[in-house]
């Protein structure tokens, strides 16, 4: 099978499957009302709303949604009904988590936690999916919004993850791209060291389904001319498919500057947890919102 290349080919491969339950915390938000009826209306979800009820009634009509298509269940309270969506996809209610009009630290401690949350003992990490006008193949991102610093063997989990997602993209064997400011190894900056150790391990088996190359700047990991010009022969520089930032701070300002500079529309979730968890930025479009959705009906499957 060919690698899918767009979300819109993503949203085609999810499409007469199973039809996901999706159960949002305080769904009375704009943006997440239209993506959400875009999803039913295309068969590919049905959405749990639960927060202000009134809220979200008036705000489907006035977006002249049918609030029929919804399920409602009336939670004012934002922690209560964060806590109550997280129950429903522990229970089996639904199938995937979606984040509302919540702040992201209040819906990040429903799902962590660990005697009431969707953890499984893993690592638990962010992976963003960007289609970008001027690159060629859909582009996996990870961790712009879940590890602050992540240790070594976190980075080994981060790229599982997005392995895994990749995979599912029907990418066979997805590039990964270890990212520093340079791609030459420098003993002064740990992280250009671990790029390295990672990048070994893959060679050895250590970490499988993949090839890891590292440490790259982030002009040789997408452009061939970049990494011709460079010196760097590597079968993943200039041919990334999987980014993996240093740190959170990396992560999110490429996640950003992606999508306000560059054009890219991306589809965003947190993979690691027992169900996903649909974890986008308050600034991404109602296009990124229900691409979100679709990523997650795609891993839940």
């Amino acid at each position: 099978m060919a690698p899918i290349t767009t979300l819109k080919q993503m949203a085609e491969l999810v499409k007469g499957g199973t039809i996901k339950r999706v159960a949002v915390a305080c769904g009375q938000d704009p943006d997440i009302i239209d993506a959400l009826a875009r999803a039913v209306n295309e068969k590919l979800a049905i959405a749990i709303l639960i927060g202000d009820k009134a809220k979200t009634e008036a705000l489907a009509k006035e977006h002249k949604i049918d609030p029929a298509i919804f399920t409602m269940i009336d939670q004012p309270d934002y922690k209560k009904a964060a806590a109550q969506a997280v129950a429903m996809v522990r229970a089996g209610e639904a199938d995937v988590l979606m984040k509302g009009l919540i702040d992201t630290a209040v819906y990040a401690r429903a799902y962590l936690d660990k005697e009431n949350g969707l953890m499984t003992g893993a690592t638990v990490s962010h992976v963003g999916v960007f289609e970008t006008p001027n690159y060629p193949r859909l582009l996996v991102v990870t961790d712009a919004a879940q590890i602050p610093y992540p240790d070594f063997g976190q980075k080994v989990e981060m790229i599982n993850h997005a392995v895994a997602v990749a995979r599912k993209l029907q990418i066979e064997t997805p590039k990964v791209a270890v990212l520093t400011a340079t791609e030459k190894v420098n003993p002064k900056w740990p992280c250009s060291l671990e790029a390295a150790q990672l990048s070994k391990m893959c060679d050895r088996g250590q970490i499988k389904g993949c090839i890891v190359d590292g440490p790259l700047s982030m002009d040789a990991a997408v452009s061939p001319e970049c990494a011709k010009g460079k010196g760097i022969s590597s079968p993943v520089a200039g041919f990334a498919d999987i980014l993996v930032t240093p740190d959170i701070q990396a992560g999110n300002i490429l996640y950003k500057c992606l999508t306000q500079m560059a054009g890219a529309t991306v589809a965003a979730m947190v993979i690691g947890t027992s169900a996903p968890v649909i974890l986008t930025s308050r600034t991404d479009t109602d296009d990124a919102k229900f691409y979100s959705i679709v990523l997650a009906a795609l891993m839940a499957k």
